[in-house]
């Protein structure tokens, strides 16, 4: 019972592990040919994971999007000190909180996070909380999150 001990001698598993390796070659001369080509960011896109808001982090070529910037100042900012009854890590980072943490506390849903994580998170085009998928800006609030919205973008201004 259990695996036989002389699988080398079937033609299959050589043939797919030759295969595999030249696809391994493959790959990395096609990730090397593109950081020689300037084009790293192409592939995988380098994230870092410090406490900086998007717009540190971001490359000079990435702009952070102007609803990003609308819903940071939408959803407050408060010491993780300060709440009542949180929970014991962050979902995004799945690290601890800390009693001087900056965390995000989302309107619609409750839940916490930290405010880089958040920020990192709307910074790609999100819109919605990473658990629960609710969207960040109330109901109430979605009219003027739209006004706003429009007036950042600068399309207003061709069609007035």
């Amino acid at each position: 019972m259990g695996f036989p001990v002389g699988y080398t001698e079937l033609p299959l598993p050589k043939l797919f592990l030759h295969v595999l390796s030249i696809l391994g070659y493959v790959s990395k001369f096609i990730y090397t040919l593109f950081r020689y080509l300037g084009l790293p960011d192409f592939l995988e896109p380098d994230i870092s994971w410090t406490d900086s808001a998007p717009e540190d982090d971001a490359p000079a070529n990435r702009r952070v999007p102007a609803s990003a910037l609308l819903i940071c100042e939408l959803l407050p900012v408060v010491k993780f000190s300060d709440l009542l009854d949180p929970p014991d890590s962050c979902a995004v980072c799945l690290y601890d909180f800390e009693d001087d943490d900056e965390i995000r506390r989302l309107t619609n849903c409750r839940h916490i996070f930290h405010r880089s994580c958040l920020d990192r998170w709307m910074g790609y085009h999100q819109k919605t909380c990473p658990l629960c998928r609710t969207p960040f800006v109330p109901d109430d609030k979605q009219e003027t999150f739209n006004e706003s919205l429009w007036a950042a973008s600068e399309i207003s201004e061709f069609f007035y």
